[in-house]
């Protein structure tokens, strides 16, 4: 049955919706009035599914998943699409250790999902519309053996700016590099002391971040970076 569909209304398919930022992103975007669809293979939070966010399970790294969760939404229309799914790990091993399987796994999450997802998605965009890819400040540095992970973001940066070519000026696409986002409210102190801003990031730092991105008309082709400003601070070994 197809979802019933209210041209008053912006709609949003947010990938990766039962994590962390997922969870985050739906809520903030259901309480600015969007109809909101999460893509996952988990369940989306129960309360969020109650105040009207529409579960569809999808492996958004795989091509016919894909396609049946568009067909099952049955949505005619797309104003946004948050490309935020994928899994971290594995994180620890040298590269002499690292399966392809594992490599593929990781870099099927991100990135071949943010292929797949884009492409199912523009079809029903239109003029003024936006994806917005969820990148990483991993992208532009690494802890040791994360390659899997660091070149999934790396490749999301590269495929943002390429499809803000393409596919402008009716559709934006930008990216968010989030840096350390926790839903921990009891971090250490020297966890918020490494931010110039005081603290660890929040999910609702990002869902903010991708509710700017959605009215700044101007920007396209760029990557938010979103982390305290982290990335500017120097360190020196004491």
């Amino acid at each position: 049955m197809r979802d019933p569909i209210s041209f008053d209304m912006k709609h949003a398919i947010i990938t990766g919706g039962a994590g962390l930022i997922g969870t985050g992103i739906c809520r903030a975007l259901l309480d600015a009035g969007w109809r909101v669809a999460s893509f996952d293979m988990k369940d989306t939070d129960e309360d969020l599914q109650a105040a009207g966010v529409r579960h569809i399970f999808c492996d958004v790294g795989d091509e016919a998943s894909v396609a049946g969760a568009f067909a099952e939404l049955g949505w005619e229309n797309l104003d946004l699409l948050v490309n935020n799914a994928g899994v971290a790990g594995p994180v620890n091993g040298p590269i002499q250790d690292l399966s392809l399987e594992d490599w593929r796994r990781v870099t099927d999450s991100h990135l071949t999902a943010a292929f797949l997802m884009t492409r199912s998605a523009v079809p029903l965009m239109g003029e003024g519309t936006n994806i917005i890819n969820m990148g990483s400040t991993r992208a532009f540095m690494s802890e040791p053996q994360t390659e899997a992970y660091a070149a999934s973001k790396g490749g999301l940066v590269a495929l943002t700016h390429a499809l803000a070519v393409s596919l402008g000026p009716k559709i934006r696409v930008n990216a968010i590099a989030p840096g350390w986002i926790s839903g921990d409210a009891e971090r250490r102190t020297e966890d918020h002391a490494q931010h110039p801003v005081g603290r660890v990031g929040h999910p609702q730092d990002v869902a903010e971040a991708v509710l700017y991105l959605t009215g700044a008309g101007f920007m396209t082709g760029q990557v938010l970076m979103l982390d305290g400003g982290m990335t500017r601070k120097m360190i020196y070994a004491e």
